[in-house]
């Protein structure tokens, strides 16, 4: 009795934890269970996700306007200082640095002392006088390439 007890001890010792004996309520999910949360989940990817990157596009373009709304308030500083605006060749690093031997000057105009680029990483184009007034201050949009439509569409300052 003794030698029947060791053995039915040994065999529960060499049984792996994991394993489940037949009838065990223990159930995991099937592949056609996780096949139907994948799906499920892709269909409200496919419905959301390109209203999140409308949204995302809209907000670059509305972050631009507002940038070049800021440019402009430090341009129109420069002017009230030097009693003009910068030129072309002196572009909008002129808000942050002494251009020459300018009287008057005293910036800089801008926070942190640069000149940002715009929500796609571009650099504004700055003209002076512009097509739109005494000034232009341009983004080319995603694309970084004059005209275009949509997210590649040119935001500027509007006519001045």
């Amino acid at each position: 009795m003794n030698g029947s007890v060791m053995t039915l001890q040994f065999a529960r010792m060499r049984t792996p934890c994991h394993s489940r004996a037949k009838g065990s309520s223990e159930r995991g999910f099937t592949l056609v269970e996780i096949l139907v949360v994948i799906t499920i989940i892709g269909l409200i990817m496919a419905l959301v996700g390109p209203r999140v990157l409308h949204y995302l596009t809209e907000s670059k373009a509305k972050a631009a306007k507002i940038q070049i709304e800021s440019l402009g308030s430090a341009l129109d500083l420069f002017y009230l200082d030097v009693g003009r605006y910068p030129s072309s060749s002196e572009g909008l690093p002129s808000l942050t640095q002494r251009p020459g031997n300018i009287t008057g000057w005293n910036g800089p105009y801008l926070r942190g002392a640069v000149v940002p680029s715009d929500p796609w990483g571009h650099p504004y184009v700055y003209r002076s006088p512009g097509q739109h007034g005494t000034y232009d201050i341009i983004s080319y949009g995603a694309d970084g390439q004059e005209g275009g439509t949509g997210t590649a569409a040119d935001i500027t300052n509007g006519v001045r």
